[in-house]
């Protein structure tokens, strides 16, 4: 096990707090009055009706190559029991079936969410937003500096409980002087509370002393294996900035005060946040808790989560009853999450070829580096392949990615093929071709990121990768070249779970500043939308549950304001979801 994660393990218990993840944003240990997830959930969403229902009056786009559009669907008891046309549906109805008019909306499978931090997204809701445009103010540090004042003032019964000012999203490379804020910067804010900054990629983090010194963290802490403290130009005097598991170590120290009711809400909020964007099923892939299941048996999750504990602290917890391809209360553990490496955009992800502007501090040769030992993901590797463990492991450099890759080739060699396997790489932000190629031959599903070509794509160009391999990163178009399934994140709470931005961004590759990041990897809409419903579905083996609107199977809908099929492509993000329906019931609606 990791440093971090057995701090994690000793300070958590059995709240359960990981790794990476490290609540990624416990930061709701800072929860502030925000909104509960009861105010994201219309009022009939847990009563589930038993008369029969007709979804007509809108294009209804299935996702099903069979009967790609339809007039009507019937539903019955949560399930699809007649996709056709109304006459086919009104013949197959029983007694007066209740008629939902969708009003010239259209109507799609409830999207599925192949990658995300569930807990972690429910600190989106609960901290100061310091992310830049277009999901936040977070232009300049001191921007930053003038909403952590202004949320401290707003919420400061809660600061005063937790002794802590948290912030999630500020992104050195979307502010004005380019670079992370300092202790210093932090300390104009407050000399006398803990404050802490987690970066947007949810890899890095700033503090300020006060923070530093909580932590015990002086100019005689050595760097942590897979992480580094960075420290003023001369000295070894840390100057507030971390990296990976450096970042991790502070962060749990800070949020050791964390209570049961704060988790609880972030859990509640984090699947009901995913909800309002049209996601009927969500996923949390790193930390499990028994509050988790706790939130499950009193009934409040409205949509499915699905887990993928981290391997090194909770290899112990992945069996049954939890481990299992049927969900409890909308609850259930489908496998394992490991991490190889870091993130492109913060400049930790371990890549075969030195970055094309290093970070500061740093040589030309500079490539990152791996979260663990090659040795210990091989292990990890075997282990999960062993026990017949689905794996799900984030490799964002190609460095990284190799390894993960020899480790399931030597665990294929060692236990037999893993076709059936469904093993997931993870972002794969610098995939190559040759390692696509291995992975169709292993069976591994790409689960890409395409959201970086809008968030970070100037900046993959022009200082992460360079012109070059910045045109390739979340490399869709090869994946379509080899007939792979492959699905799209948005791996919240890094970017907000905002489906129409997924769709948008895999369609059209459009940059913050308008540029176009590789055209080659663009992709129709019919295909972008089966990696947002069907493709995952496959990839957590549920499609024969999920996916499309077929017979048989679940009746998880969403609605939006326009046809996705037929809009202006470069304005899908702007088409609004209306309405998310979980097995038929109403979970969310846009007042």
């Amino acid at each position: 096990m990791c440093m971090a994660c057995e701090m994690g393990s000793a300070i958590f218990g059995s709240i359960g707090m990981s790794r990476r993840t490290l609540l990624k944003g416990a930061g709701a240990a800072a929860l502030s009055a925000g909104v509960a997830s009861s105010d994201f959930f219309c009022s009939e969403a847990r009563a589930q009706g038993t008369g029969d229902k007709i979804f007509t009056g809108g294009p209804i786009i299935t996702v099903d190559d069979a009967l790609p559009s339809a007039e009507a669907v019937l539903v019955r008891d949560g399930r699809i029991l007649a996709v056709g046309t109304r006459d086919e549906i009104e013949s197959k109805k029983q007694g007066a079936a209740e008629l939902i008019d969708l009003d010239g909306r259209t109507m799609l499978p409830g999207f599925f969410d192949p990658h995300s931090h569930v807990m972690l997204v429910g600190l989106q809701a609960n901290s100061a937003n310091l992310l830049p445009p277009p999901d936040g103010d977070g232009t300049d540090i001191a921007a930053l500096q003038r909403i952590l004042r202004d949320w401290w003032a707003r919420n400061k019964q809660t600061v005063d409980r937790y002794q802590l000012i948290m912030g999630f999203g500020y992104d050195d490379s979307q502010l004005t002087e380019q670079r992370h804020p300092t202790r210093d910067d932090l300390d104009a804010v407050s000399t006398e509370l803990p404050i802490y900054l987690i970066h947007q990629s949810s890899h890095l983090g700033c503090c300020n002393s006060k923070a530093l010194e909580f932590a015990g963290i002086t100019a005689d802490t050595a760097d942590p294996i897979g992480g580094v403290f960075r420290r003023r130009p001369g000295s070894n005097e840390p100057n507030g900035v971390l990296e990976e598991s450096a970042h991790v170590a502070v962060l749990l120290k800070l949020l050791a005060k964390l209570d049961r009711d704060a988790v609880m809400t972030m859990i509640k909020d984090g699947a009901a946040f995913e909800a309002r964007f049209g996601y009927t099923t969500a996923q949390e892939a790193a930390v499990f808790s028994p509050l988790l299941l706790e939130v499950a048996e009193q009934g409040g999750f409205a949509i499915d989560v699905l887990n993928y504990p981290e391997f090194f602290q909770f290899k112990d917890v992945i069996q049954s009853p939890w481990l299992s391809r049927d969900y409890r209360n909308h609850y259930r553990m489908g496998g394992t999450k490991l991490v190889a490496d870091g993130s492109p955009q913060g400049k930790t992800a371990w890549l075969s070829r030195p970055y094309f502007v290093p970070p500061q501090g740093k040589g030309p040769d500079y490539v990152g580096y791996p979260a663990m030992p090659n040795e210990a993901l091989m292990d990890a590797v075997d282990t999960a392949v062993a026990n017949g463990w689905q794996v799900l492991c984030h490799c964002n450099g190609d460095a990284a990615a190799d390894v993960y890759i020899a480790a399931l080739r030597e665990a294929a060699r060692k236990h037999g093929a893993l076709n059936g396997r469904r093993n997931v790489l993870i972002h794969g932000q610098t995939l190559r071709t040759d390692q696509l190629d291995a992975m169709k031959a292993l069976g591994i599903i790409p689960a890409l990121f395409p959201m970086h070509t809008f968030y970070w794509g100037d900046w993959h160009r022009d200082s992460v990768l360079g012109p070059e391999r910045a045109e390739n990163i979340s490399p869709t178009g090869w994946c379509m070249q080899r007939d792979m399934i492959f699905t799209t994140h948005h791996d919240a709470p890094v970017a907000n779970p905002d489906a129409m931005r997924v769709l948008s961004a895999t369609v059209t590759r459009r940059t913050r500043s308008g540029d176009i990041l590789g055209s080659h990897h663009c992709v129709p809409v019919p295909i972008a939308l089966k990696a947002m419903t069907l493709w995952p579905a496959y990839q957590h083996f549920e499609e024969d549950t999920k996916g499309s609107i077929e017979v048989g199977k679940l009746a998880d809908f969403v609605l939006l304001d326009d046809n996705p099929l037929t809009a202006d492509r470069d304005k899908l993000a702007e088409i609004t979801l209306e309405e998310t329906i979980k097995e038929g019931e109403t979970v969310y609606r846009r007042n």
